[in-house]
């Protein structure tokens, strides 16, 4: 019986990291556009999720978060949309199956390795670093798969859509990762252990994530 409470807990508690993430994406604070690139804070609830409930709630958390980046892009399309959509065309470049891979292969990857390495350093280290490190380096390597993704696939529709030359996409995407990758890690290295420290000892009388 109390294998059945802690899965319904479990639940619960993964269906309010996916509410807020839908709260998220409907107000400003999910996603900031800041030129062609949304500056974002959907990661954080990614990561907390993996934290707490383990590396198969942070997965689905992650799809979540891939999920309401097409959906974005799909919806409310900007000039690189089409990178995180197949069904949308900006500019006369469309989207494709790869649109797919990078809006969501991230993104899963992102929650899924946060519980891993979260409960791989917490063997080590104290909860409230652990935290801090897997917050920043998860997030450094979402950008840098999300960054490497765009150059692979759409390197010349990615220059198109910002009216440069292919030549030029390398130092854009380096930019990106070396200022909106690095604000969005501290900002996930900060607040991800705070709520790590406020959260986690009710979350572990609640025997979840263990």
């Amino acid at each position: 019986m109390s294998n059945k409470y802690s899965q319904i807990r479990q639940l619960t508690l993964a269906a309010f990291f996916i509410a807020l993430q839908i709260v998220m994406t409907l107000t400003p604070i999910g996603y900031i556009p800041i030129g062609a690139i949304n500056v974002t804070t959907m990661h954080i609830p990614v990561i907390l999720c993996g934290i707490f409930l383990g590396s198969s709630y942070g997965a689905l958390a992650g799809f979540v978060f891939g999920l309401t980046s097409m959906l974005r892009a799909t919806f409310q399309p900007g000039a690189t949309s089409f990178l995180f959509s197949p069904f949308i065309t900006v500019g006369g470049i469309s989207g494709n199956f790869a649109s797919l891979l990078i809006a969501f292969g991230p993104r899963i990857l992102l929650g899924w390795l946060s519980a891993k390495m979260f409960r791989w350093l917490r063997k080590k280290t104290g909860d409230i670093r652990s935290a801090a490190i897997t917050a920043a380096a998860n997030t450094i390597l979402h950008t840098l798969l999300v960054m490497g993704m765009i150059a692979v696939f759409f390197t010349p529709q990615y220059a198109q859509a910002l009216g440069v030359s292919a030549s030029a996409v390398t130092g854009i995407i380096f930019g990106v990762i070396t200022t909106n990758g690095i604000a969005e890690a501290v900002l996930a290295g900060i607040i991800v252990p705070l709520l790590d420290k406020a959260l986690w000892p009710s979350i572990r009388r609640m025997r979840l994530g263990e």
